[in-house]
């Protein structure tokens, strides 16, 4: 069965963004005192998770005494200032989009970042105009691991999750994805080498256009 829709996370797995807020908060912390492997082992635990959750595992790391407020505002302002100069994409991302796109495919991007900021980001990346619509973080009654977000992309298509593909990166996105019903693929990036994959009856595959190929069936043959 050729899915209906296919739903996309945004960071880390289309958008190489991951390893710019890693490289962000080792700038912003190092001259503070903290180690670069203090930092980068921290970073870890922060994938695929947003929020007023993100948000206090951050304040526990800096501790009581450092200045949460000036840490989060110059770290998303840095972010953005480097995505705006380039936005880098993950292995496969554009060659894999652009042959769904070509095959009439209805995409979306589920994404735990506000919807403002995935839009500015999918935008400046060349890859907004795919996409039929994006749910953001904060546009949705509950962040994953709740399914919420694929439920209510799923809604927003007026299609059955469960007809529907679903690839994330993060452990957290693909428990959503798997709890809406989707056909799950994850596609790991960043992660605690040391970290296994949970299982959840999800495939697995080293870059989207492998992901691609498996839920869809079709031998896509090989791409840079």
């Amino acid at each position: 069965m050729v899915p209906d829709a296919f739903f996309f996370d945004m960071d880390g797995l289309l958008l190489d963004s991951e390893r710019v807020y890693a490289a962000v908060a080792r700038d912003l912390l190092v001259p503070k005192g903290f180690t670069p492997a203090a930092v980068d082992a921290h970073f870890l635990t922060l994938i695929g998770v947003s929020g007023d959750a993100a948000r206090q595992r951050i304040e526990m790391f800096l501790g009581p005494d450092f200045d949460l407020m000036w840490f989060e505002s110059a770290w998303h302002a840095e972010v953005d200032r480097r995505v705006a100069q380039a936005v880098p994409l993950r292995p496969t991302v554009r060659d894999s989009l652009a042959r769904l796109v070509e095959q009439g495919a209805r995409m979306a991007v589920v994404t735990s970042t506000s919807g403002r900021t995935a839009r500015r980001h999918l935008d400046r990346a060349g890859l907004l105009s795919h996409f039929e619509v994006v749910i953001g973080g904060d546009e949705v009654r509950a962040r994953k691991p709740d399914p919420a977000p694929y439920l209510h992309a799923a809604a927003a298509l007026n299609v059955d999750p469960t007809r529907c593909a679903a690839f994330e990166d993060s452990d957290s996105g693909i428990t959503a994805a798997v709890g809406a019903g989707c056909i799950a693929v994850q596609v790991p990036d960043l992660r605690d080498p040391d970290q296994p994959l949970p299982d959840l009856g999800q495939y697995v595959a080293r870059d989207l256009w492998r992901a691609v190929a498996l839920v869809t069936g079709v031998s896509v043959g090989a791409v840079d």
